[in-house]
């Protein structure tokens, strides 16, 4: 059968027509967003899935035209085995490009947790249950050896936990992740912290990094500025030198667990190997997780002619030579306490 030239050009025409439609349809699919004035939603990619998954998805909840533009595009950008699981938050104001884009990138919805210099780890445990953790998996999690990890807790006794470990700062971090990689980050952040001139220092007083960390969560619940911390480290190194007993009241607490500084004198003769009232040197590890000011006092101690110290209710610390000036300065500071 032979067809005309004038069908032949009328078939040509049609053909150029529906390329020419098709081409404005994908387009339009493609790169013009459903609406420009809608509000984003929280969108998830599991772990496992691929392209064609996702696409359907996006359709379904309204993101995008057609499931088969998402992976025509993706497929065509090279793109489609790059898309990362997680929690995003997308709209139909978007386009698949802005789409796609945020998938690749890992651009997920991100939360924050705050961790206090001071907090112990009981402490973080109630905070991080109210961000929707479980305390005990993460206390449970403290007990792991990170070790093989971080060289800087290679000379922490393995019975401890990570006490005094968890750095204290700012944390964001991506919705599905677990409680072992917010850990990992804390740790991560600790040994950025830990620089090598402050490890030549602690290897040069002949101190090891636990021995610092343990001084500097003492020094972190008991004083404030870091002039203070400095010389409250010279004297606490002074007097566990000097076999003197240390007497921090905050080792006190931590055993009681009491959140106030107020300490009887039956709570100073609980047997315990945190209590410094009753057995000279260190505690047996940190009482609380310090901030990095607590770990530079812990590593360059002030030397002074003072033996005593104590913290006014207004956070001010009074200085002593002597037990006697150190009676006097309690009676004055502290007579209300």
């Amino acid at each position: 059968m032979i067809i005309s030239r004038n069908k032949k050009i009328k078939i040509t025409f049609l053909l150029a027509i529906f390329i020419i439609l098709a081409g404005i349809y994908i387009w339009r699919g493609i790169y013009l967003p459903i609406n420009k004035n809608s509000r984003e939603i929280i969108f998830s990619i599991k772990k496992g899935e691929g392209t064609k998954e996702i696409s359907i998805n996006l359709e379904e909840e309204g993101m995008i035209r057609m499931a088969t533009l998402f992976r025509i595009y993706s497929i065509f950008k090279g793109v489609s085995g790059r898309l990362q699981a997680g929690e995003y938050l997308v709209s139909p104001s978007m386009t698949i490009p802005e789409i796609a884009e945020k998938f690749v990138s890992g651009d997920v919805i991100e939360d924050q947790i705050i961790i206090i210099e001071g907090w112990n780890l009981r402490d973080i445990g109630e905070y991080l249950e109210k961000k929707g953790f479980k305390q005990d998996d993460f206390l449970e999690l403290t007990k792991k050896d990170f070790s093989g990890d971080y060289d800087f807790l290679k000379d922490k006794p393995k019975d401890l936990n990570l006490e005094g470990y968890i750095f204290p700062d700012t944390y964001k971090f991506k919705k599905g992740e677990n409680l072992e990689e917010i850990i990992n980050k804390t740790l991560q952040n600790l040994d950025k912290k830990l620089t090598l001139e402050i490890r030549e220092e602690i290897d040069r007083r002949g101190k090891t990094i636990f021995e610092i960390i343990t001084m500097a969560s003492l020094i972190e619940r008991e004083v404030q500025t870091l002039e203070d911390k400095k010389i409250v480290s010279g004297i606490l190194w002074k007097r566990s030198e000097n076999n003197v007993p240390l007497q921090v009241d905050a080792t006190i607490s931590y055993i009681t667990g009491k959140k106030g500084i107020d300490i009887s004198i039956e709570e100073t003769k609980i047997d315990s190997p945190y209590n410094t009232y009753k057995y000279r040197g260190l505690p047996l590890g940190p009482i609380c997780n310090p901030g990095i000011e607590s770990i530079i006092a812990a590593t360059y101690p002030e030397s002074s002619a003072f033996w005593y110290y104590l913290s006014t209710p207004d956070g001010k610390t009074i200085f002593s030579r002597t037990l006697e000036e150190h009676n006097i300065a309690k009676a004055k500071y502290l007579k209300n306490n």
